[in-house]
């Protein structure tokens, strides 16, 4: 027996999503305008089908779905420049936008789309064959970047975000290895960034750039390092 499962998602209106999963580098494989509005994209064995009703909120929507790959980066790669062609930029805020590449704490790395409809896709893939961690890491600082990573991408709360960096950061009998806090800056300037609040972003990747690392230590700060040369630019 072989199944497939087909995510099936609410946006108020087709076209807006369509063009936003072309410039991803789907194509539009079945359009149906009436009775009701309902398409497919696809890309390789990626299949995404959507329904439009007026009465939706995107900023409101709850739909998700996750995409497994063996190749989450170079997804994530050919997703941003898809964008950045289309758009003329690469949105990271509001609606349409693209997250940061991530390693999770619970074994997968990953990156979040929303579409123009407010639907998250999760893209990820697992780093390793061991068991599926659930729970948050009991170590402080990771603990403090688990959840915090889970309010600013999952929960689209970087207010929230920023106030567990700020809490973490502010303990006097504790301190981050120098690879926590890098990636507690990054992230604190890049929720910072989200809220416009733009002098707290400077100072925060200011202070992510001065940390010293390293050779193994930049290596494992990888993505976070590249998000603060993105940031900075």
């Amino acid at each position: 027996m072989a199944e497939k499962t087909i995510p099936i998602l609410p946006c108020r209106t087709l076209q807006p999503v369509l063009d936003f999963y072309t410039a991803l580098g789907f194509e539009v494989t079945y359009r149906q305008k009436s009775p009701n509005p309902y398409a497919v994209v696809e890309r390789g064995g990626i299949e995404l089908q959507f329904f439009a009703v007026r009465q939706h909120e995107p900023a409101a929507s709850l739909g998700t779905c996750y995409v497994l790959t063996d190749d989450v980066d170079g997804l994530h790669a050919s997703f941003r420049a898809g964008l950045k062609a289309a758009y003329g930029r690469i949105p990271t805020r509001g609606l349409p936008r693209i997250g940061p590449l991530r390693d999770m704490a619970y074994g997968v790395r990953q990156f979040l789309v929303s579409d123009p409809g407010g639907n998250c896709v999760r893209v990820g893939q697992p780093v390793d064959a061991g068991p599926r961690e659930a729970r948050a890491p009991e170590e402080t600082f990771a603990r403090a970047l688990h959840h915090a990573l889970l309010l600013a991408d999952s929960k689209d709360d970087p207010a929230g975000a920023a106030k567990v960096v700020d809490r973490v950061l502010r303990l006097e009998d504790e301190r981050p290895t120098p690879v926590q806090l890098v990636r507690l800056l990054v992230l604190r300037a890049d929720v910072a960034g989200r809220l416009g609040d733009d002098g707290t972003k400077a100072a925060a990747l200011a202070r992510a750039a001065a940390v010293r690392l390293t050779a193994g230590e930049r290596e494992s700060a990888g993505d976070d390092l590249a998000r603060l040369a993105e940031l900075r630019g």
